[in-house]
C-alpha cells in the first residue's frame, strides 16, 4: 500500500514538474519573441520633438541668452572681441542679401564631399590589403597610424609648392588627412571579426573577393563607419586648414577663406558668422549621412530599437 502511494506521489510529482519545464519553456520563448519583435508603430509627433528636438534647441537658446547677457551687462564691452548676435545676424543677413551666403556654403561642403569621395575610393581598398596581409600591415601599418595624428595643417605649404594654389592641391591635402583615418578605421573593423565567421565563410565555399565582399565587410561594418565619420571630420578640418592659409582667386571664398577674411578685416561678426556656418555643416552632414547608417547598421544587427 505505502509503495502503491509512493509511485503515485512519484507520478504527481513528475506531471508537477513537466508541467513546471513546459511553464517556463514557453516563458523563455515568449521572452525571445519579445526581445525580437521589432516596434512598427509609427512614434508621435510630439514625442519625437520633446526627445530629439527640443534638447538641442534648448542648448542653443540657452547659449544665446548667456552670449547676451555677456553684451547687456557689459562683463564684455569691447565688440572687437565679441560681438553681439545681432551684429552676427546682420552679417548673416548682408551675405544673404549679396547672394554670397551660399556659395560660401557650397564652395567648401563641394570640395569636401568630392576629397571625401576620393578618399573613401583610396582608403578603403588600402585598409583592405593592410588587415589581410601581414607583409604589408607589418610595413605600412606604422605609416598609417603616424599620417592619422599628423596635423593636417602641415600639409598645406607642402601642397602649394608641389601643385600650386589650385583645387588640385586643397583635394591633396584633404586626402593625405582623410586616407589614413578610413583605412585605419576598416583595419580596426577587420580585427574586431570573430574568427568563426571567417571560418564559417571558408566553409560555405566563400574565397577571394566573394569572402571580402560577402562576409569580411559586412562583419566589418561597425568599425569600418566609425572609420569613415573619423575621416569625413578629417576631411573638413583639413579642408578648413587649406583655405585658411591658402588663398587665390581662382580658389574662390570658402567658409576657411571667409574667415580668414573676417580677421583680415578685424571684423568678428564676420569670424563669428564663418565659425557658426562651418560647425552647422558638420552638424548637417552627420545627421543627414553618418547617424542614419549608424542606426541603419545597429538596428540590423539587434543593437537598436526602431524609434
Amino acid at each position: 500500500m505505502a509503495s502503491t502511494e509512493t509511485t503515485t506521489a512519484s507520478k504527481d510529482t513528475g506531471a508537477v514538474t513537466d508541467t513546471e519545464s513546459g511553464q517556463d519553456l514557453a516563458g523563455l520563448e515568449a521572452g525571445l519573441d519579445a526581445l525580437e519583435t521589432v516596434q512598427t508603430t509609427r512614434t508621435p509627433l510630439r514625442q519625437t520633438l520633446v526627445r530629439k528636438v527640443l534638447p538641442p534647441v534648448t542648448a542653443v537658446l540657452l547659449v544665446l541668452v548667456v552670449w547676451q547677457a555677456l553684451i547687456s551687462f557689459k562683463i564684455v564691452t569691447d565688440p572687437s572681441k565679441l560681438p553681439s548676435p545681432s551684429a552676427v545676424w546682420d552679417e548673416v543677413s548682408k551675405a544673404w542679401l549679396e547672394g554670397t551666403l551660399l556659395d560660401y556654403i557650397w564652395t567648401s561642403v563641394s570640395r569636401g564631399l568630392l576629397g571625401f569621395l576620393l578618399a573613401l575610393a583610396i582608403g578603403t581598398p588600402l585598409g583592405l590589403v593592410v588587415a589581410r596581409v601581414r607583409f604589408i600591415r607589418s610595413a605600412i601599418g606604422p605609416i598609417l597610424s603616424g599620417l592619422q595624428s599628423l596635423p593636417s595643417v602641415a600639409w598645406v605649404p607642402p601642397a602649394v609648392i608641389w601643385l600650386g594654389l589650385d583645387n588640385k592641391m586643397m583635394y591633396a591635402v584633404i586626402l593625405l588627412g582623410a586616407v589614413p583615418s578610413i583605412a585605419n578605421g576598416l583595419v580596426s573593423g577587420v580585427d574586431q571579426v570573430p574568427p568563426l565567421f571567417l571560418r564559417a565563410g571558408h566553409t560555405l565555399g566563400a574565397t577571394g573577393l566573394r569572402h571580402t565582399w560577402h562576409i569580411v565587410l559586412p562583419a566589418a561594418l561597425p568599425g569600418y563607419l566609425a572609420g569613415l565619420k573619423q575621416g569625413w571630420a578629417f576631411s573638413w578640418r583639413s579642408l578648413m586648414a587649406a583655405e585658411i592659409i591658402a588663398s587665390s582667386p581662382d580658389l574662390g571664398v570658402g567658409l576657411g577663406q571667409l574667415l580668414e577674411n573676417g580677421r583680415n578685416a578685424s571684423s568678428m561678426s564676420m569670424v563669428f558668422l564663418a565659425i557658426f556656418l562651418i560647425l552647422i555643416v558638420g552638424i548637417a552632414i552627420d545627421l543627414l549621412i553618418f547617424s542614419p547608417l549608424e542606426r541603419r547598421v545597429l538596428r540590423g544587427r539587434g543593437l537598436l530599437v526602431r524609434s
